[in-house]
């Protein structure tokens, strides 16, 4: 009876693999191409073994939402984040005239293939992975333009109540990506406000400063509050410089010092510029559009479609 009832089970299970294993085939599928129109593939490079994989647009596009963007964020927050991927990978693609368009990660834009978001994500792989293809169908093929030219659509994660001016983090004025209030970034998300602690001797090493006294003179801080130039021990810093040094989340920061360590309180987390991920979530609960969010985080631009 035993035997019995252990093939029975066994039987089931491998007919619910079959049937699992068929529909992440369907799922997975490419995403169909407009008709009439040519593919446009992205020529994408990990730099951790050298190797570029040729990908359609639109496949890619998936991975890039899945990994930079939560899936359980409003559908129009990830429309919206499926626009600025597919922006960014296009202007990288007309203006990188390499034997590459992207990285693989964090210096362009972070992608996950289906193995690695089917580890991720488990028994909640189906919903999630549709609900993000979803998004990338219902916006397929459109890209922001200014003048006519697709933008660098810069995105982070999560602002201090603004975004920055381009031209403060990136030494680029870029029109379109000037500071603007993004009040749902607040003290309601989680790790908004985030304490870390260094020891002095890490402190001092980190930022190549004499640790026999630590002073802190000259903050300067832009219209949005991040850190634009701060003197630590006689030696000036810009404030990315701190938070790449350092590894802190964003240039909103203070320093509490003490005998052994140093506090750093930031707020938001990420460069500043562009589009706020967690904004763009904030927005859509409110109900607003993906185009509405699009247009108030790059200001004066379009919608176009490839």
């Amino acid at each position: 009876m035993k035997n019995k009832i252990l093939l029975a089970v066994v039987g089931i299970l491998t007919v619910i693999l079959l049937i699992v294993t068929f529909s992440v085939k369907e799922m997975i599928k490419p995403i169909p191409i407009e008709e009439g129109k040519e593919p446009i593939v992205i020529r994408l490079l990990n730099e951790s073994d050298g190797s570029i994989t040729n990908i359609n647009l639109e496949d890619y596009i998936i991975g890039v939402v899945a990994a930079e963007m939560p899936a359980s964020f409003e559908s129009e927050a990830l429309k919206a984040q499926a626009i600025a991927a597919r922006t960014y990978a296009m202007y990288k693609k007309e203006t990188r005239n390499l034997e590459y368009d992207l990285i693989m990660g964090t210096k362009d834009q972070a992608y996950k293939n289906n193995q690695t978001l089917l580890a991720q994500w488990g028994l909640n792989f189906f919903k999630y992975y549709l609900k993000i293809r979803e998004a990338v169908i219902d916006t397929q093929g459109k890209v922001l333009t200014y003048d006519g030219q697709v933008i660098n659509a810069f995105y982070f994660s999560m602002s201090n109540g603004y975004t920055e001016n381009s031209e403060l983090v990136f030494k680029q004025d870029l029109p379109y990506l000037n500071s603007v209030p993004s009040s749902w970034d607040n003290e309601s998300i989680e790790n908004y406000r985030y304490t870390t602690t260094i020891s002095r001797e890490d402190f001092c090493s980190s930022l190549e400063v004499s640790c026999d006294t630590i002073t802190i003179i000259n903050i300067e801080r832009s219209n949005s509050n991040r850190i634009l130039n701060i003197t630590i021990n006689d030696k000036t810093f810009s404030g990315t410089e701190v938070r790449t040094k350092l590894g802190l989340r964003s240039t909103d920061f203070d320093m509490e010092i003490s005998s052994n360590e140093i506090k750093i309180t930031t707020r938001g987390y990420g460069h500043g510029v562009g589009m706020s991920q967690y904004g763009a979530n904030g927005m859509a609960k409110e109900g607003y559009s993906y185009e509405e969010i699009l247009k108030h985080y790059y200001q004066n631009t379009e919608i176009s479609v490839l």
